[in-house]
């Protein structure tokens, strides 16, 4: 096949999975291009196969001095792609533990506002066959249950926006093999060699196994997902039926469900109190350990969590803000 006949095919094929990823032929999409090469081989397919229909951000999220000129990269080929790009920046430093959570929290929220700024449907990340693959790694020594291990999804939302990745089952070294031929820049992020990144040392472990076969491994987490997005779809249906909300109040019949199924309700149950009583403190998130929790209530006992307590009558679990403790 020739070189031309090769981006061809590559361009419909990537039209065809931002299609599948957002369920439609997409209007205005907002590439996340960081100026590595998956991310600059997603802005060259997707200047190509739909163009006037994309817009492309960078994030520098101020953590390293080199973060500048990569921004400015990625500006110069957009222009000349004719892409409208635009370089944010995080309102205030990014600092203290968990630094690199905290700065793919702001890189959302920047994402976010942007995308919504000039109109854009969903947001567009350079995600691949050979992240999930680490990904599902990673989650798996880590003891994670069905939703980790369904790994990055096609499609989810972040920070009130869609965010899809239609490159899922691309290979990494096929993104890279568009860049080369397209003769564009790109940067290889420091950190993706740092042997200090739980990330770095799966990557590694992939490159050094080939029978640990990274599309196979995709495929595992994407039938995962799959089954997850079952479940959820009974969660909501049981949370319709069982759960009884009244403002930060929340009664829920817990008689013969499912352990998974009671799991994700009571999740839910503590978030719908957390939100509605304005509690910011412990952290939450839906995937928080809630086993002792769980054992307490079928147990008859109260137990309290991330600032709500859980008590139980019977087969009727409450949930409410947990009182202030004592002092003094």
């Amino acid at each position: 096949m020739s070189p031309d006949a090769t981006a061809a095919a590559q361009e419909a094929r990537f039209a065809a999975d931002l299609t599948a990823a957002l369920n439609h032929q997409p209007a205005t999409v907002l590439l996340a291009v960081s100026g590595g090469p998956d991310s600059m081989a997603m802005l060259l397919l997707a200047a190509a196969a739909m163009p006037g229909r994309i817009r492309a951000a960078t994030v520098d999220h101020r953590l390293r001095p080199e973060a500048a000129a990569e921004a400015a990269m990625v500006a110069r080929l957009c222009e000349t792609l004719g892409v409208p790009h635009a370089t944010l920046v995080p309102p205030e430093p990014i600092a203290g533990s968990s630094i690199q959570a905290r700065a793919r929290t702001a890189r959302y929220a920047l994402l976010a506002e942007h995308a919504r700024a000039i109109g854009a449907e969903a947001i567009a990340t350079a995600h691949h066959v050979d992240d999930q693959a680490e990904t599902f790694l990673m989650r798996a020594a880590r003891g994670s249950g069905l939703s980790g291990l369904s790994g990055v999804r096609a499609r989810t939302v972040i920070a009130g926006i869609a965010v899809v990745r239609p490159l899922l089952e691309w290979r990494r070294a096929e993104l890279r093999a568009i860049v080369r031929r397209a003769e564009a820049p790109f940067v290889d992020d420091p950190a993706n060699a740092d042997p200090r990144h739980d990330r770095t040392r799966f990557r590694q472990l992939l490159d050094r196994n080939e029978w640990l076969d990274p599309p196979h491994l995709a495929r595992a987490a994407a039938l995962l997902a799959e089954a997850d997005g079952d479940i959820r779809a009974t969660v909501e249906w049981f949370w319709g039926e069982r759960a009884q909300v009244d403002g930060d109040n929340v009664r829920l019949l817990a008689a013969g469900l499912p352990r998974e199924v009671t799991r994700r309700l009571v999740r839910r149950a503590i978030g719908t109190v957390r939100e509605a009583a304005g509690i910011t403190t412990p952290p939450w998130s839906e995937s928080a350990q809630i086993e002792a929790l769980l054992d307490g209530l079928a147990e008859g006992r109260r137990a309290t969590q991330a600032g709500v307590i859980g008590s139980a009558r019977g087969d009727m679990w409450r949930f409410r803000p947990a009182p202030p403790r004592r002092t003094g």
